[in-house]
């Protein structure tokens, strides 16, 4: 699926948010408590360097634009997802297998939703006469 240009960066951010989702799946799941650790501390590390500012970006430039454009539905929805895994990054400095379990599920569906139903409004509406500039 083609993104609009001022997407294209942020989106493809994505691939490694499911990279990570899916190392921390298989580290709570193999409950090996050092794997869990290890998975913990990239994800600690990882929030602050790249989800962090990922999700700023996010909340600075795409939301006020579905808001403006009566999305806010789209905007709670990710600003509520957006809370939760940060408070699930914090939580990890503590790590254990559920907590881990519950960040890769959540960051997995969360970048499910913005591809598949974020993108897509924010590019109807960076392009509302339906133009096929992204085709």
């Amino acid at each position: 699926m083609r993104r609009h240009p001022e997407l294209q960066d942020i989106s493809r951010e994505h691939h490694a948010a499911l990279k990570m989702a899916r190392d921390a799946r298989h580290a709570a799941e193999s409950g090996q408590m050092e794997e869990i650790q290890r998975q913990a501390e990239r994800i600690v590390a990882a929030f602050v360097a790249q989800l962090d500012p990922h999700f700023r970006a996010e909340e600075q430039g795409m939301l006020p634009l579905l808001s403006r454009g009566g999305q806010h539905e789209l905007v709670r929805r990710t600003l509520a997802e957006h809370g939760e895994i940060r408070t699930l990054a914090a939580e990890l400095g503590r790590p254990d297998a559920r907590t881990l379990r519950r960040f890769a599920d959540l960051m997995e569906a969360h970048v499910r939703f913005e591809e598949r139903e974020l993108f897509e409004t924010v590019q109807a509406l960076m392009n509302p006469a339906g133009s096929n500039s992204t085709k």
